[in-house]
Formats: structure tokens, sequence, C-alpha cells
């Protein structure tokens, strides 16, 4: 009677558990979000290589410097190269690949981004040099955001115009790290 008991209260608590789950989900899913991307993307344009000039804090860019972002385009999808170099700017080089694709509908402005099958993030323009030198990506929920340019430095006014633009979006700007790029220096 007692295991009985035991495996009717494990399942109930896996069931509230999962219940739970699905709704945060449901409901991370369904929250109004604000549509700042850019009108479209030429995807042609802006494959290449990109510097990180500042980021949001984010758990797998722990430890970076000199972090760059490489993007081509393959058949059915654009492929990523994320390098960056772990605890200094003379670091280990720390590779990470993957793929995105576009968002239908979106004119190339929204991508879906993986680095592992099967989990997917969002990888949203929101702002971009019309002679794509500059680039600013963001999240729906803004729990991200990267300054990205083509060179791994960036005019100070520059930068500060795009750091307004992303605080008038509803970006915690306070929060902002600029990256050390050193080692293009």
């Amino acid at each position: 009677m007692k295991r009985k008991f035991k495996i009717s209260r494990i399942f109930l608590i896996t069931a509230m558990v999962a219940l739970l789950l699905t709704m945060a989900l449901a409901c991370e899913k369904t929250m109004p979000t604000d549509d700042h991307t850019v009108t479209s993307v030429d995807l042609k344009r802006y494959v290449g290589k990109w510097y990180e000039i500042a980021s949001l804090p984010a758990p797998f860019q722990e430890g970076c410097f000199c972090t760059t972002a490489e993007y081509s385009l393959e058949k059915d999808h654009v492929k990523v190269v994320n390098r960056c170099r772990r605890g200094s700017p003379q670091g280990e080089v720390d590779e990470a690949l993957g793929k995105a694709w576009p968002v239908e509908g979106s004119n190339n402005s929204r991508l879906k981004v993986s680095f592992f099958w099967p989990f997917k993030g969002d990888y949203w323009i929101i702002g971009l040099d019309q002679d794509y030198q500059w680039a600013m990506v963001g999240h729906p929920q803004k729990k991200y955001l990267w300054i990205l340019s083509r060179s791994p430095n960036m005019p100070t006014e520059l930068y500060q115009s795009l750091v307004s633009k992303a605080k008038s979006m509803g970006y915690d700007v306070a929060r902002l790290k600029l990256m050390n790029q050193a080692c293009y220096r």
C-alpha cells in the first residue's frame, strides 16, 4: 500500500511540474512583444564577419573576449560561426557552429537560430545601417541584445546613438557590456 501511494505521489508531482512548465512556455509565447525589427534584410549583404561591440550578458558568452560572428549562405539556411577567446584576448579560441532560418513573412529581419537541435532561439535584427556596417540584434522579450560592427571599433557617437535607440525599445541598457576586442588592435 505504501509503495502504491509513493508511486501515485511521484506521478502527481511529475504531472503538476509538467503542467506548470507547459503553462509557463505558453505564456512566454503569447506575451505581447513590440515589433521593432527592421523592414527587411538583404541576407547576401548581411553575411560576412561581424565584431561584437557590446551585448547584454548571456551565460553562453561568459568569459569571452574578441567575440565575432560569421555568417554565410548555404542552400537552405544561413551558416553561423560564433568565435571568442576564453579568459583573455590571448586565450584559447572557442567556436560555436549553428544554423539560422528566416522566419516566414519577416523579410529576413527575424531568424530562428539553432546551435543544438532541436532548440532554437530568436534573432531579431532591430537596427541596421543602410550600408550594412553596423547592426543591432535583439530578442522579442528583450533578454538579449548585441551591437555589431564590420570593424572591431565603433565611433563613440554612433555607439551612444544605438544605445539610446535600444533604450527607447525597452532594453535594459544599463546592463550592456562592452566587448574587449584587444586582439584586433
